[in-house]
Formats: C-alpha cells, structure tokens, sequence
C-alpha cells in the first residue's frame, strides 16, 4: 500500500475528522509571525557571544532537536549539538559551559525533567531560550529562562525559524529574506491543503491498521526515516502510537535499516516509510527499493506527492517534516475513531509518581 494523493481524492470523500481549517492556518501563520521576537533573542545572544547552541528536550521535544540540529548539520559551522534531557542531568557534557545557550521547548511547561534541567543549567551560568506553549506554568517563571517566547504548538516551525536565523547571522542562509517571504505567504495554506489532501487516504491506513492490529496484537509496527524524517519517526512511533494509542512499535532510522532490521522483515511485517526532500532523501529510496522484494505490509509515505503551492522546490526540504506531520494528523484523527480510545487517555504517564 503507497499513498497516492490523487488517486484518494478523486476515489473517496473525506470527512475531515478533528480538523478545522481556519484555526490551523491561523496557528501556523501565528507561529511565522514570531520571527521578529526570535531574531530578537538571536540578535541579543550572537552579541554576547557563545561557545555551542544545544538543544535539548525529553520525548518529543528531544525529537523535536533531532531534526533542528541535522537539518543544521551539513549546512552550518556552528557549534549546534542535540542532547536527551535526562542524559544531561545524569551524565552532564564537558563541553557545555557557561557561555553556552540552551533552547528547548515545552508544551506543558511542567515536565520533571525539563525543570530540573532548566535549573542545572542556570547553576553552570548558562542562558536558557525557551519555547513555552502553557501560559502560567512552571518553566514560564521569570527565573526559569533568559529569552521567553509563549505560543502554542508548532515546536518543529519555531525551531527551524530559529535555525535559519543563526545561520543567515553567520553568513550561511543568504536567501533569508526571500526564503521567509515564501513561507509567510504560503506555508500555512499549503499545510492545510496536505490535510485536506491526505484525509481520505489517512482513514483507509488506519482502517488498515487497526484491523491488522487486532489479528495480531503482540506484533510491533515499524515506522523508518532518515534527515529531518528520523525525528519525526522516532516521535511518532514513540509519543502517538505508544504512548498514545497503546500500540508496540518500533523506529529506525534508514542508515541503520539495513544493519539488523533488515533481517526481521517478513511478507507480512506492518512496515511504514517516511520518505521527505532534504538530503538524505537517498537513504530512504533504498528502503523502498529493498521493501517490495521481501515485504508485502508496507506503505511509504513520500512528502514529494503533495504539491505545496507557492513553495519552491529548493525550499521543500526543509519543510518535509510538517508535511509529514500534517499527513500523520490525519492517520491520528481515524486511529482514535477505529481504536475506539480518545488519544488524551495515559496508563501512566502522570497518572502517580515513579
């Protein structure tokens, strides 16, 4: 099973669950619309100088700096690194010093780990940028961040809105203005239209999925991705589909695909392929190149599909992600209507203390 937009949508009428238009092209034209308060913080931190930009979380918002910092990576000299809250707390880095900037972000603003390591870092004399989306919560305490930007959702947009900026501030993004001037104009429209594009589609995958599930409830789906996908495979496999539909699953990234994976892949193995635009789109075309051979479960979801009207082809890669996001949107709203369990339930997760 591949997604073909165009075939779905001419095939079936969506239903659109979960969606409302017009406050999702008002939440990301929102999020784009904090460019002059990121440059801001940007321009305040570059002036007083620093040794290494970390970008750090817990979860989702670690996956989140899993693809800022590979998108920065083949692009920019900048000392960028990614690091797991917890490891940080726990085995601390050398290199990460008082002239180091922290950025993170935080939806609820309350996570244990990201408090504790708010304050570690304080206590090395560290600065903290912060994306909070809860106002009045922990982490929005005026003693708990340097720079504070409140908005909610769009963790990925406002990470790579920030990314951009450092890299134009060290003459690595000369295309900045023309860049932003497309994305103000057009992004938000064309992320809509992903969703609007994807729905029908995304019911007959979950329809699929669950189905298959409930034959085989100990079976494990696999999620595989590579760029600014892997993060994007690593979170949804982990926070949407176990944390919050109670499903196994697994993530891999493409380069590590076939150096163990490969060999536990048989014809009826749940396998899906996130395939995007950045550089390391040639990763995944050789997953989907090997799957057919050997696998008869797959779908390979490819963000080249969809037309992204007003955006140029040299600018897709790196809004691959949110493409994809939009897309798994979709899959999400039929997951929780064939699951028949609202995806805001937890076994655990905050449920008591551990």
């Amino acid at each position: 099973m591949s997604y073909n937009a165009a075939k779905w949508q001419e095939q079936n009428r969506p239903c659109l669950r979960n969606f409302n238009e017009t406050e999702a092209i008002d939440s990301v034209n929102g999020a784009l619309a904090l460019r002059p308060q990121i440059e801001s913080i940007i321009d305040s931190i570059w002036n007083d100088g620093f040794d290494g930009i970390y970008f750090m979380g817990i979860g989702g918002t670690y996956a989140s700096g899993m693809q800022v910092e590979v998108y920065m990576r083949g692009k920019s000299s900048l000392p960028v690194y990614v690091e797991n809250a917890a490891e940080f707390l726990t085995t601390g880095n050398k290199r990460f010093t008082n002239r180091s900037v922290l950025i993170y972000s935080s939806v609820s603003g309350n996570t244990k780990e990201m408090v504790e390591l708010v304050d570690r870092v304080h206590e090395i004399g560290a600065r903290v940028f912060a994306f909070i989306d809860t106002p009045g919560s922990v982490l929005t305490a005026p003693d708990k961040q340097d720079y504070l930007i409140l908005y909610p959702k769009n963790e990925q947009l406002k990470f790579f809105m920030t990314a951009n900026y450092l890299m134009y501030k060290n003459g690595e993004f000369p295309q900045y203005a023309d860049y932003n001037r497309e994305m103000e104009s057009s992004l938000a429209l064309a992320l809509a239209e992903v969703e609007k594009t994807s729905d029908a589609w995304a019911y007959a995958y979950a329809e699929k999925k669950v189905a298959f599930l409930r034959e085989h409830p100990d079976l494990p789906h696999y999620f595989i991705g590579s760029g600014n996908q892997y993060g994007a495979t690593y979170s949804y496999a982990m926070c949407y589909w176990e944390e919050q539909m109670w499903i196994r699953t697994k993530s891999i990234s493409c380069q590590e695909f076939f150096h163990g994976m490969q060999e536990i892949i048989v014809a009826d193995t749940p396998v899906t392929l996130f395939i995007g635009e950045d550089e390391q789109r040639p990763l995944a075309e050789r997953v989907a190149r090997f799957l057919p051979q050997v696998n008869a479960n797959y779908t390979v979801i490819d963000t080249s599909e969809f037309e992204l009207k007003g955006i140029s082809k040299e600018n897709r890669g790196s809004i691959s992600h949110l493409v994809m996001h939009g897309v798994n949107n979709r899959v999400d709203a039929y997951m929780e209507l064939f699951l028949r369990h609202p995806l805001s339930i937890r076994r655990y997760y905050r449920q008591f203390d551990y």
